[in-house]
């Protein structure tokens, strides 16, 4: 028979027992929060080319109800660099790790480590093994295909050179681009004493969106054991219409409070607004329209709150004629009760 005492203490322990166990399962579990917001932790180059820019974007996103800082990005070897998008990252936002390898001073079979520090919200430390093999029978001058700043309506080429050193019948079968975005040709220029050299010639369609533009293609060789030779093509791509600004903070407005402010679109040339809108608050929000076509176009915004208390948070979308997407921003702001 078991007393009421010998009851009690055989509750509070295995009581106890499992509040250690959760508790432990807890800890292990916060042991990993840093690596939980990478998207992989770890990358694998491939075959590439020397003197090609040889990157990649780790993506990370903080999962958490708390702000999570980034102290410092090394690297365990000079052949390799790391560098954040942003060191601070609020919560679910995201941002990415820019991961490099250096293929003009390294050659052959390259491993390293991209180290993330985190100092907040706790110090851990995420180590990201990579790897890379720098062939030293391609080199691709320049490493990549950079256009910088671009018009989309007005054409967008460059031509980089691809030397080759050592079988005599050594081709470029194809240049693998998948994507209608992109259009490259790649021209041999000469041939002999086991060398050969080609001219590769990459365009950008007046399709490409707006904004940065990052994208990979493919040289296709008759190599028998690395056929592939990877390259970067990047740009940023200036729209015709910009906004401003391009996130509205409304602030804090108590039910009811009407609040008017102004978004400025600027064209390179004159255009009109036929229509402004939204999907959800759509009585939250009043415009007046332009009436006349013109670069600069002032949209006053009346914001009237709902009585709804919480968050505000509305993509808005602004239809130009003759314009194939809309131009959009959001607007943003918290419904609380005066006082509180």
């Amino acid at each position: 028979m078991i007393t009421r005492r010998q009851f009690v203490s055989r509750t509070l322990a295995t009581g106890l027992a499992t509040s250690t166990a959760f508790g432990a399962s807890v800890a292990q579990a916060d042991e990993m929060w840093a690596e939980k917001m990478f998207e992989k932790t770890t990358h694998d180059f491939g075959v590439v080319a020397r003197g090609s820019d040889s990157s990649y974007r780790l993506k990370l996103k903080n999962l958490y109800n708390k702000t999570v800082h980034i102290q410092e990005v090394r690297t365990t070897c000079g052949c390799s660099a790391g560098k954040p998008s942003q060191e601070t990252l609020l919560s679910l936002e995201e941002a990415y790790v820019e991961i490099t390898m250096d293929t003009r001073k390294f050659t052959r079979r390259k491993d390293s480590n991209v180290i993330v520090v985190f100092d907040q919200p706790s110090y851990k430390e995420v180590r990201i093994p990579i790897t890379a093999y720098i062939r030293t029978d391609v080199v691709i001058d320049p490493g990549s295909a950079q256009f910088g700043k671009i018009d989309r309506d007005q054409k967008n080429e460059r031509t980089l050179k691809v030397a080759y050193a050592g079988r005599d019948d050594w081709e470029i079968k194809d240049v693998q681009t998948n994507s209608k975005l992109v259009n490259a040709v790649a021209k041999e220029t000469s041939r002999g004493d086991g060398r050969a050299n080609y001219n590769l010639t990459i365009t950008l369609s007046d399709k490409v969106p707006f904004g940065p533009f990052r994208h990979s293609i493919t040289l296709l060789t008759d190599d028998e054991n690395s056929p592939k030779v990877p390259l970067l093509v990047e740009a940023e791509v200036t729209p015709d219409i910009v906004v401003n600004p391009s996130v509205v903070s409304l602030g804090t407005m108590s039910p009811g409070q009407e609040k008017t402010v102004q978004v400025v679109l600027r064209g390179k040339k004159a255009f009109e607004v036929s229509a402004v809108s939204c999907v959800e608050a759509k009585d939250v929000f009043q415009v007046r329209l332009p009436k006349t076509a013109a670069p600069i176009q002032i949209i006053p915004l009346t914001v009237t709150a709902p009585q709804k208390i919480g968050k505000l948070d509305e993509q808005i979308s602004v239809t130009i004629p003759g314009r194939t997407d809309p131009v959009t921003f959001r607007a943003y702001g918290r419904i609380a009760l005066a006082g509180s």
